[in-house]
């Protein structure tokens, strides 16, 4: 953190931008959409409590890093195929692992695992959980305690 203008986001409101960022990815995925528009409906469709500025940042972010997150996590999947949520849920996860150090890892894996949980397939959770508890020690080493 720097000085004393940074702002502590509520955990609430990150909560729901990772909602609203999941329904946007599984939108794109689905529509093959721009992102932008995609934002731009999704921002405005939002409920109150979200951080706008959270989502924002995500979204368009987790779209753009498509191909490196898909890399990231390629050692760590065991080849099952995915649904469109639990491929979102991931890319979501992969994507605060590798990129929001200011976000503990085991937030980013229970936020990822109730998106599942809310959004996905029954038990996806436990398969999301799976994949980033492999993925969260290749992303965080120190912060996870794996040498590295």
């Amino acid at each position: 953190m720097s000085g004393g203008s940074h702002r502590r986001r509520a955990p609430a409101g990150r909560r729901g931008a990772r909602r609203l960022a999941l329904q946007a990815l599984y939108q794109w995925m689905l529509s093959g959409n721009d992102p932008t528009e995609i934002a731009r409906q999704m921002r405005e469709d939002a409920s109150v409590n979200i951080d706008r500025d959270y989502f924002n940042a995500l979204f368009p972010a987790v779209a753009a890093s498509r191909p490196e997150l898909e890399q990231q996590l390629a050692p760590v999947l065991d080849g099952r195929k995915l649904d469109p949520v639990e491929q979102a849920v991931l890319w979501l996860g992969a994507f605060e692992l590798a990129r929001q150090g200011d976000i503990p890892y085991r937030v980013v894996i229970n936020e990822s695992v109730e998106l599942a949980k809310t959004f996905g397939a029954t038990d996806g959770h436990k398969y999301v959980n799976a994949v980033l508890d492999k993925l969260a020690p290749r992303l965080r080493g120190a912060e996870t305690g794996a040498a590295g």
